[in-house]
C-alpha cells in the first residue's frame, strides 16, 4: 500500500510511522519546510521525501493532509486535484464544519480528526503508537464513496485507532466542550492566578500540582490554537459562556455557607468525571451485523452517521457488493451486546434488513 502525508509534523509523522510499521506501507511525505522533511526521513516517519503535493500523491491509495486548520482547505483541495480518482483523501484538523463545507460534494474526501497528540510538537516527537486506542472521528457526507470510506476506516483501525463517524457540525459542538473549552479555561486560569497573586510586584508562590494539571495546556502552540479557536469560534464562545454561568452558580453555592450544598456540588462533579471515564473505556466482545443495502451513493455514510448519532461505534466494517452491483451487504462489527442491539434497531429504523451474527471475544 502507498500512502501520502502532506505535512509531516507530530500527527503526520506519527501517521507515517504507524503505517510503515503496522501496514508495511510505503509512505511519501511532503512539507514546505525542507528541514522537516529531512527530520522525517531521519527518524523513519516517511520512506520518501516528495518535492511537491503532486509528487507525494502520485500512486497513493490514501492521502492524509496534516496541516494547521487555517490552511487545511487549500491543501486538501490541492491534494484532491493531484490524487488519483480511486484515492481517498482525508485531513486531521480538529474542526470539521468549515473544511467539509469548503470541499463540498467530493466523493473522495472524508474529513477526519484523531483525538491524539502531545504537549510537544514537531516530527522529532512523532511516534508509531500515538493513535493506539485513540478515537478518530470521521465526517462522511451523502456524497462520500462507500468503498473509499471503508478503505480509510480500515487503515485507521489497523494503525491502532478507533474510527467513528460523526456529523461535522455535531463534531464541532462536541469538541468545543470536550477539547477546546479546557484550553480556554486553562488560559484564563493561568492569567487569573498570575494577576491575582502577582499584584504589587510580589514574588509568585510555588505552583501546586492542581494548578499545574489544570493549566498544562495553557498557551499551547499558539499558531495552531489560534486557527482552531477562530474556526470554531461560535461553538467555543457558547461553551465558554455556559462555563461562566456554571462558575457563577458555584460561587453562589460557596457563598451560601451550606455544607450540604457544597458537598452535593463537589460530589456530583466527581460522579460526572467517573461516568465520563467509564464511557471512554467501554468495550467488550464484538458482534457482527450483516445489513442488506441498495447500491447507491451515500449509503455507507448514512449507516455510519446514524449509528454515530445513536452512540454506537463501528469497530470494523466490510463491504460485499452483489454480482450485478445493484445491491450488497455491509458487515458492521459492534462492541458489546447492548451496542449491537441498539445498532440493529437503528439500522432497521432506516428501513434495512439486518442479521445479527455471533459475537466474538
Amino acid at each position: 500500500m502507498k500512502l501520502a502525508v502532506i505535512g509531516v509534523g507530530l500527527i503526520g509523522g506519527s501517521i507515517g510511522m504507524a503505517a510503515r510499521r503496522r501496514l508495511g506501507a510505503e509512505v511519501a511525505g511532503y512539507d514546505r519546510a525542507a528541514e522537516t522533511l529531512e527530520a522525517a526521513l531521519a527518524n523513519g516517519a516517511i520512506d520518501r521525501a516528495a518535492e511537491s503535493v503532486a509528487d507525494a500523491c502520485s500512486g497513493a491509495e490514501a492521502v492524509f493532509c496534516a496541516a494547521p486548520v487555517g490552511v487545511l482547505p487549500g491543501i486538501t483541495r490541492e491534494a484532491l486535484e493531484e490524487a488519483a480518482e480511486d484515492a481517498v483523501v482525508t485531513d486531521v484538523g480538529s474542526t470539521k464544519r468549515e473544511i467539509v463545507a469548503a470541499i463540498g460534494d467530493e466523493p473522495r474526501f472524508v474529513g477526519g480528526h484523531p483525538l491524539a497528540g502531545a504537549e510537544t510538537a514537531g516530527v522529532e516527537n512523532a511516534r508509531p503508537d500515538l493513535f493506539e486506542g485513540a478515537r478518530w472521528y470521521l465526517t462522511p457526507t451523502g456524497a462520500t464513496g462507500g468503498l473509499l470510506y471503508d478503505r480509510l476506516q480500515r487503515i485507521l483501525a489497523e494503525i491502532g485507532a478507533r474510527p467513528q463517524a460523526i456529523d461535522a457540525s455535531e463534531h464541532d459542538r462536541a469538541m468545543a466542550t470536550t477539547s477546546h473549552l479546557p484550553h480556554v479555561i486553562a488560559n484564563v486560569l493561568a492569567r487569573e492566578v498570575e494577576q491575582t497573586l502577582g499584584e504589587g510586584g510580589e514574588r509568585l508562590p510555588e505552583v501546586g500540582p492542581s494548578l499545574r494539571d489544570a493549566t498544562r495546556v495553557a498557551g499551547a502552540n499558539p499558531a495552531i490554537w489560534e486557527d482552531i479557536f477562530l474556526a470554531n469560534r461560535a461553538a467555543v464562545a457558547d461553551a465558554a459562556a455556559a462555563a461562566s454561568a456554571s462558575l457563577s452558580q458555584a460561587a453562589d453555592i460557596l457563598r451560601s455557607g451550606s455544607a450540604e450544598e457544597v458537598a452535593a456540588w463537589h460530589g456530583a462533579a466527581g460522579q460526572a468525571r467517573s461516568r465520563l471515564l467509564a464511557a471512554e473505556s467501554a468495550g467488550g466482545p464484538v458482534t457482527e451485523l450483516r445489513v442488506i443495502v441498495p447500491n447507491r451513493p451515500g449509503i455507507v455514510a448514512e449507516l455510519a452517521l446514524a449509528l454515530g448519532r445513536g452512540g454506537v461505534n463501528i469497530e470494523d466494517m466490510a463491504l460485499h457488493p452483489s454480482a450485478d452491483m445493484s445491491s450488497g451487504a455491509v458487515s458492521l462489527w459492534i462492541a458489546g451486546a447492548e451496542g449491537a442491539e441498539r445498532a440493529a434497531a437503528l439500522v432497521r429504523d432506516l428501513g434495512h434488513t439486518v442479521q445479527v451474527l455471533d459475537a466474538a471475544g
